[in-house]
């Protein structure tokens, strides 16, 4: 069994969960921030999880607001924020660290088990993370990287 679903993480709603939930599942794991230049990246993974997640695919979100706190510090408000703005139907996670020494044990997983360009560290808002159905991280793409353009790697793990 993979090491990915043995991490437990907190719901926007407070209670926790297994990510042995999306055991055989195809994923993808962002971080995610509510007041960032790359926020509209919200519409895309939205679209994304609408066209696939009848095949399967899971969208997990992890707002954050590490990055110049570019996240709303209420969870209500991040969560208004994501469905008013984008329809976000997509799990929402409750605001974690995601680099340093309290980041998440996701993140710190994600992180050193995929390498970016130049450090193993999250860089910004909007790193994005493909799991395949076995629990392997596929590829990790840069906060820059439109989800669009992760749409051809996405349809191999489906």
């Amino acid at each position: 069994m993979s090491k990915l679903y043995s991490y437990e993480v907190k719901r926007a709603d407070a209670s926790m969960e297994s990510l042995e939930t999306y055991k055989g599942k195809p994923l993808v794991i962002v971080n995610t921030a509510s007041k960032c230049g790359f926020t509209p990246q919200f519409e895309s993974l939205q679209q994304l999880y609408e066209k696939y997640k009848n095949q399967g695919l899971e969208v997990l979100g992890f707002p954050s607001g590490q990055f110049n706190d570019q996240e709303f510090h209420s969870q209500e408000e991040t969560m208004d924020f994501c469905q008013m703005n984008y329809g976000v139907s997509f799990p929402m996670f409750a605001k974690v660290d995601v680099k340093g020494e309290n980041a998440d044990p996701l993140f710190k997983y994600l992180s050193s088990s995929k390498k970016g360009l130049l450090t193993e560290g999250i860089k910004w808002n909007f790193t994005k993370f493909l799991i395949d159905r076995e629990g392997n991280i596929v590829k990790r793409y840069a906060p820059q990287t439109s989800p669009q353009k992760m749409e051809e790697d996405i349809q191999k793990v489906l």
